[in-house]
Formats: structure tokens, C-alpha cells, sequence
């Protein structure tokens, strides 16, 4: 999840559903820019710009749902995965912060080194004080979430924080399945919001941008 710094126009996203939805031209990133990494305590936590988190396990396509939402190559996985150490900060619109946090549960990563992940995701999502404006947890919607996954949702409710669930890869579901798989997972996560999503076909982009922004 190297960062890039490009504030380039590479074309609008593919949007599904946006007329239904009520998506317009407002809702859409315009603009995005690589502001800082940080590992720690840092000033920019504290700037009162609204922070958006998204989080996932490693190798779930969590750069690849930022990038689909992004309309631009925003966030790129690390050719090592769970290497990445730091919190990626993005300005979006000039408005808020994307945060891109580090995948969590890379399984050939030391015990130490995964410990020392989980140990910054824990402290930033829940013992940082921040008021997040949403928290954007990114599950494989076909394997559907691991115990990590539900660890997570539960401590980020008890924290009664605004929790999104995404579902990626909803497109590598078969399409007898979908319907019935979809609603297990919504049942599995109940009072969370469960957004069917594919990166790489476009599904889900205007749901969850209006998901963050309203």
C-alpha cells in the first residue's frame, strides 16, 4: 500500500445504480492526494478533517475497492504483503481523509511483526480518541469474513462507531449463490450495513460513496 501522489483526472469510475440511488456529479472524488504516512501519534490526527478508515485482512483487495472508489490509482498494495507499517492519510475533495490501514492476519509475517500491526490498527480504530466519520471494513464476499473479520466488527460496535461492511469480489460469487449469500452475510453482520461490491467490475461504488459522505 505504497502511496501515490496523484491528483491527475484518470475518468470516473464505472457507477452502478446512480440515478436509483440519487448519486450526482457532487458525490463523485475529484480530487485526491497523498498527504502523509504515520505510525504514531501525529498532529494531522487532531486537524478536525473528518477521517474515513478502510480496513481489511491482507490480500482481500482493500487498495483495489479504494482505487474503484477513487476513480484513480490511489492506494497500491505492497509487493510484500503485510509489510506496509504505517497509516496512509488521503485528502479527498479538499473535505475529508481516507485512512488506509495496514491488512491485518498475513499469516507468514512473525508473530512480533503481526502483533506490532494489530497493535497500531487497535490503538488508531479504537484508543486514539479520533472521531471517526466512518470505519469501511473490507471482507471477501465469497470466502465470507474470517474470525479476525468478526473480532473486528465487534470491537469497533462495542465502540459504538459508524461501521460499513463491503463485500468485494462479490462478482466471483455464482450467480445461483448470490441472493442466498448476500443475505447470509448481512445476517452475520446485523446491525452493519453490508455493501456487495466488486472492484473490478465497478459494483457497489455509488452505494458505499454515499454511504461515506451522508
Amino acid at each position: 500500500m505504497s502511496p501515490i501522489a496523484r491528483t491527475g483526472d484518470f475518468g470516473p469510475p464505472r457507477l452502478d445504480g446512480e440515478s436509483r440511488l440519487g448519486y450526482d456529479e457532487s458525490m463523485k472524488i475529484k480530487s485526491a492526494e497523498f498527504v502523509k504516512g504515520v505510525a504514531g501519534e501525529d498532529e494531522i490526527l487532531r486537524d478536525e478533517i473528518p477521517q474515513v478508515a478502510f480496513i481489511g485482512r491482507s490480500n482481500v483487495g482493500k487498495s483495489s475497492v479504494i482505487n474503484s472508489l477513487a476513480g484513480r490509482e490511489l492506494a497500491r498494495s505492497s509487493s510484500v504483503p503485510g509489510k506496509t507499517r504505517e497509516i496512509n492519510f488521503y485528502l479527498i475533495n479538499k473535505e475529508f481523509y481516507l485512512t488506509d490501514l495496514p491488512g491485518y492476519g498475513y499469516a507468514k509475517a512473525s508473530l512480533e511483526e503481526r502483533d506490532q500491526l494489530r497493535q497500531l490498527i487497535l490503538w488508531y480504530l479504537l484508543f486514539a480518541n479520533i472521531d471517526h466519520k466512518k470505519i469501511v471494513l473490507i471482507i471477501d464476499a465469497e470466502v465470507g469474513p474470517t474470525e479476525q473479520d468478526m473480532m473486528m466488527t465487534r470491537r469497533i460496535n462495542e465502540r459504538q462507531k459508524d461501521l460499513i461492511i463491503v463485500a468485494n469480489k462479490s462478482d466471483k460469487i455464482k450467480k445461483s449463490q448470490y441472493q442466498n449469500q448476500i443475505r447470509q452475510l448481512q445476517a452475520k453482520f446485523g446491525i452493519n450495513k453490508v455493501i456487495p461490491y466488486s472492484a473490478k467490475e465497478g459494483k457497489g461504488v455509488a452505494e458505499l460513496m454515499m454511504e461515506i459522505i451522508k
